[in-house]
């Protein structure tokens, strides 16, 4: 190893605090490391190649090393480098709030810039309350939201994500947060008590929740329902036909928005530009951040329907929110020239052409004594790990802990795989490649999998 390779490495050691991580598991070993990226690879200090098997972070649709992104990103820090949208605009700000209206359905046409999801859902929650105050609803403010559903570390968004987990250490929380049963349709019986429903029949029990969570409350007290079109915390949770369908007559007969958090399934994570269209729904507003740019710049957007924009139109009344960095010119360019390549490639056609082969190269290990169940849609899906296939018998968290962290994740990364091997839930093991992924990376997941799944299985 050469001496910068070892300064980099120990000042990963010794300065640098990383997200969502247990610092313990490197006191005895070096952080992994990532240099470069090529295609649907990412590469260590050390050289060694895995494949990305989660996009970076659900996030880098047109595949790493795109000189493209690089150079569109260059040209704009050359021309501005940086203004902000506060009574100001900029032209590719302009420009991209456009084309992301032409690609949205309905009249979904005003796009408010952030700089991530999690903001993007803040702000949602934040022009919720506000709307409804101007239109004479002031009580309006709570929201419902999933069971194990993650919407973002900001106070309001992690205050709608339902992993209690991931909330204890920072409460008191935003007040007006209520949970309801999610789409795992696999657990249906236990969620339920109800023996054998079929995916729609659970589907609309699941929708049905959400209007007597809203009777509960009070209609007039609830502003918004938050929903992922595929649930990401959990295991790739897809709705079941009709639910969606439901739940927008929920929203409308008790005026309520219905908020799509689309930071993960937007940008032809599951075939489509955005998720909704993939279940056939049409929400209020829209949140979307990590592949608009393929990861090579951050941003975020929340994107609202026209109605909700019109008490803004005239008078004194502002939305008093925003973001120094939101909308920031380079990371604008950086979108529409990512957007350029979705369509010069066909990106959406070729997830949606792929996509049988991804599920059945996936399905295909259900006949290991451990994969309980395999669930998603388009380029996100999950295998939900048991351990018994007959009685759904899930591991308890000694298990859990010695199965995820103690060799998994380990173990497929070793082995050339970069995947989240997670138990928000019920362990799980979450695939989402690169958008240009197909047939060679499929069957190298696949053989993976196997092979440090049976491993697994073998250790139990």
């Amino acid at each position: 190893m050469t001496q910068p390779e070892n300064d980099v490495l120990k000042a990963a050691q010794d300065h640098l605090w990383l997200h969502f991580t247990r610092h313990s598991s490197y006191q005895q070993s070096e952080i992994p490391t990532i240099v470069r990226g090529e295609g649907s690879y990412i590469y260590d200090i050390h050289g060694k190649r895995y494949l990305d098997g989660l996009a970076g972070l659900f996030v880098v649709q047109a595949g790493h090393g795109r000189q493209e992104l690089a150079e569109a990103a260059a040209k704009q820090a050359q021309e501005l480098a940086f203004f902000p949208l506060w009574s100001y605009a900029h032209p590719k700000a302009a420009e991209l709030a456009q084309r992301l209206a032409s690609y949205t359905p309905g009249e979904l046409n005003r796009v408010f810039f952030t700089t991530g999801g999690g903001e993007a859902v803040e702000s949602a929650w934040k022009l919720a309350k506000q709307y409804f105050k101007l239109v004479g609803k002031p009580l309006k403010h709570k929201v419902i939201s999933r069971q194990i559903a993650y919407h973002g570390t900001p106070q309001g968004a992690l205050s709608i994500t339902g992993i209690p987990a991931f909330k204890e250490m920072f409460e008191p929380l935003v007040p007006g947060s209520i949970r309801v049963p999610n789409t795992n349709h696999y657990r249906a019986d236990e969620i339920t008590g109800v023996k054998g429903m079929t995916p729609e029949e659970y589907g609309f029990w699941a929708a049905e929740r959400v209007a007597r969570a809203i009777e509960m409350e009070g209609p007039d007290t609830v502003a918004a329902v938050f929903a992922e079109p595929v649930q990401n915390a959990g295991g790739c949770f897809p709705p079941a036909p009709g639910y969606f369908q439901r739940l927008r007559e929920i929203c409308d007969e008790y005026d309520v928005l219905l908020v799509s958090d689309e930071v993960i399934c937007a940008f032809g994570r599951l075939g489509t530009m955005f998720g909704g269209q993939k279940f056939d729904y049409v929400p209020d507003i829209i949140t979307c951040a990590k592949g608009l740019t393929s990861g090579y710049s951050p941003i975020g957007a929340m994107i609202a329907h026209e109605r909700l924009f019109e008490p803004f139109k005239d008078g004194d009344t502002m939305f008093p929110h925003g973001y120094t960095f939101g909308g920031h010119p380079v990371s604008a360019a950086v979108a529409l020239a990512n957007l350029d390549i979705f369509e010069r490639e066909d990106l959406l056609g070729h997830v949606t052409r792929n996509e049988p082969l991804f599920k059945e190269t996936l399905d295909g290990l259900r006949d290991l004594p451990i994969v309980g169940d395999v669930r998603g849609s388009g380029f996100f899906w999950g295998l939900e790990l048991v351990k018994d296939k007959t009685t759904k018998e899930t591991f308890d968290a000694e298990e859990s802990e010695r199965l995820l962290r103690g060799f998994l994740s380990k173990a497929l990364y070793e082995a050339g795989l970069y995947c989240r091997a997670d138990d928000r839930g019920d362990p799980v093991i979450q695939l989402a490649p690169p958008l240009i992924a197909g047939p060679e990376e499929f069957a190298e997941i696949g053989s993976i999998l196997r092979n440090v799944l049976t491993e697994a299985w073998a250790r139990l």
